[in-house]
């Protein structure tokens, strides 16, 4: 990530115009005059469109994002906005273009079981309108509509979401038929577990959904790395990595999943698939949390590369004492004392209450490495640090700068 800023920098010196765009879903307001328990819909649209959106590249934001700006604002989700308001949201997410709409369900008149001769009755019509407002260009798109059944809600979004990314990110949007090829459909229980999993109010009804959800489509990861995100918070990392490694390379959130799961199987010493995990990630995205991890686990395996990849997590952000730590009790072990004293020193300049780097400071002073038959010595195995956040927005962000065309300078 340090090399990307760097970068950016640099090209702005060249006074190159750079920009890169947050593009924010809003909930969609439920328009029917149906209950409250029909809002879920308006979540489960903005929830594709988001996905959608990640997958082909866009930087969207995430819906806690958006939830945080509703709140700041005292503005109430899934409700109408005005033209204001909602620059105002904008304004608070930072976001160059918004995407917002509304819905209605249509009830069938009489919803009746399926017989053995019969095809099974809708239970109403939904018809979704979105809009793409632009802050940055100061512009608005036509409205686009769908249409259908609500037991088609998935393929409903589906369409709606490339067509929004047509207008969004023109450039990213492949066919129509290689967007649907990508997404498979599901149905419609599942989605609405799934959405209401999201918007329930406590770990015990977010789990209950979630698991609903996940037991009826299996093959629909969501879930899963909802799931798991539940067990590694409560540190049952056996139970967490059951659950996100079922969520599919295709999937918005994969590489925090395969993170999260590398973090799991390093917890449960499995260091060799926390090792694949991290490495596959770092492909990716190299920042530094990623290269930390990644180096614990070669550390713990005693893989010589442990050393260079703690020095690419220091390169990128030299002012946190743990990647410090790490690279220094890597060269500790190796036997290099007087580069791992550096290292420790650095650490309690920037924490002096580190007792374990004053104790192994100590040591390499003494030039005296680990005994690993003394039982004094036990307590300095095993002491790499570990990352459990993962954020990947800033990198991808630069990422957009670096590689956005120059915007057009005046002309001559």
């Amino acid at each position: 990530m340090r090399l990307y800023l760097r970068a950016a920098l640099a090209l702005s010196a060249c006074a190159i115009p750079l920009f890169a765009e947050n593009t924010a879903v809003l909930p969609f307001t439920n328009e029917s005059g149906n209950p409250a328990s029909m809002d879920w819909i308006g979540e489960s649209i903005a929830e594709t469109l988001r996905a959608a959106f990640a997958a082909r590249g866009v930087l969207t934001l995430e819906r806690d994002r958006t939830t945080e700006a509703y709140q700041r604002l005292h503005l109430r989700e899934r409700t109408e906005l005005t033209e204001a308001s909602m620059l105002k949201v904008g304004e608070v997410l930072d976001a160059e273009q918004m995407v917002y709409g509304t819905f209605s369900f249509v009830p069938a008149a009489s919803p009746g079981a399926a017989t053995a001769t019969t095809v099974p009755i809708s239970k109403g019509s939904l018809k979704i309108q979105a809009r793409v407002s632009d802050r940055r260009r100061l512009r608005q798109s036509a409205v686009f509509e769908e249409t259908g059944a609500i037991e088609d809600l998935a393929t409903l979004e589906s369409h709606l979401a490339w067509r929004a990314l047509t207008v969004v990110a023109p450039s990213r949007a492949p066919a129509e038929s290689e967007f649907r090829s990508l997404r498979a459909p599901v149905r419609l229980d599942v989605l609405e577990n799934y959405i209401r999993g999201l918007l329930a109010a406590t770990p015990e009804q977010r789990e209950k959904y979630f698991t609903q959800a996940a037991r009826l489509d299996p093959d629909y990861s969501p879930p899963a790395f909802e799931l798991g995100k539940i067990h590694f918070e409560k540190k049952e990392y056996r139970e967490a990595a059951a659950w996100l490694e079922h969520v599919g390379n295709t999937e918005n959130h994969y590489r925090e999943a395969s993170f999260l799961l590398g973090f799991s199987r390093y917890q449960a010493g499995d260091f060799e698939a926390a090792r694949k995990a991290f490495q596959s990630i770092a492909e990716k995205v190299p920042i530094s949390t990623v290269w930390n991890n990644l180096g614990a686990a070669e550390s713990r395996l005693n893989l010589p590369q442990a050393v260079e990849t703690f020095r690419k997590a220091l390169d990128q952000d030299p002012s946190d004492p743990d990647y410090h730590f790490n690279l220094g009790y890597a060269l500790f072990k190796k036997g290099d004392f007087a580069a791992a004293a550096d290292r420790f020193r650095a650490v309690l300049d920037r924490n002096p209450g580190d007792t374990m780097a004053t104790l192994l400071l100590g040591r390499c002073l003494k030039k005296q490495g680990l005994r690993a038959a003394t039982a004094s010595d036990a307590r300095l195995q095993a002491l790499e640090r570990l990352k459990d956040t993962y954020e990947e927005r800033v990198y991808f962000q630069l990422k957009s700068i670096l590689e956005s065309p120059p915007a057009p300078g005046p002309r001559q």
